[in-house]
């Protein structure tokens, strides 16, 4: 049985890690899923810890890895979890026919993202998928602001090519996607949505 003074050590815990990773989590539900995936790990990594002083340094440490880890699967099924287009009104939504090539290269960019290299793959996907800016990237990572700006700035170069190698894309004067097509001798990931 746990005693009543660490339970309470337990939710104070959980009181301050509960907003660090709902800073870098969006969905409320993904907050409870990285909170508990933290606490599962402490659990786990306790008897090894040998400096009990450093024991904040070490559960944020672990916390950052899981928000990381959660936001690499999202990253691999970017549609899977995503109930915003289910709550929102249909007249919301935008007009198929105007936005089609957009969502359905939208689709296949998570995959194309998860072949980069790992430091390019991380940076992307905090960035680009999940919304952070690069400093909260760089914060959540534990590298300089410069240095993840280099690795967005390098992952976009190497995304850009390997959707180009693959696909022929259409733009229209803005820049938005207008049209996508794969080519015939494209290299695809195996896991994309074509």
């Amino acid at each position: 049985m746990i005693s009543a003074s660490a339970r309470d050590r337990w939710r104070e815990l959980e009181s301050e890690l509960r907003p660090f990773v709902a800073r870098r989590v969006r969905a409320p539900h993904d907050v409870d899923d990285v909170v508990q995936d933290v606490f599962l790990k402490i659990q786990r990594g306790l008897p090894a810890l040998d400096d009990d002083e450093r024991f904040g340094p070490w559960v944020y440490r672990i916390a950052r890895h899981a928000i990381v880890d959660h936001l690499r699967a999202a990253a691999r099924h970017p549609l899977a979890d995503d109930d915003r287009l289910d709550d929102e009104p249909a007249e919301t939504l935008p007009d198929d026919d105007d936005r089609a090539a957009e969502r359905r290269l939208a689709t296949a960019v998570a995959p194309f993202i998860a072949m980069l290299p790992s430091p390019y793959r991380e940076a992307l996907t905090l960035t680009e998928l999940e919304g952070l800016t690069q400093k909260e990237a760089a914060e959540l990572v534990g590298i300089s602001l410069s240095g993840m700006k280099s690795r967005v700035q390098r992952g976009r170069r190497e995304l850009k090519r390997a959707l180009e190698d693959c696909c022929a894309i259409a733009l229209d004067a803005r820049g938005r996607v207008v049209g996508c097509e794969v080519r015939r001798d494209g290299r695809l990931p195996d896991d994309c949505c074509h």
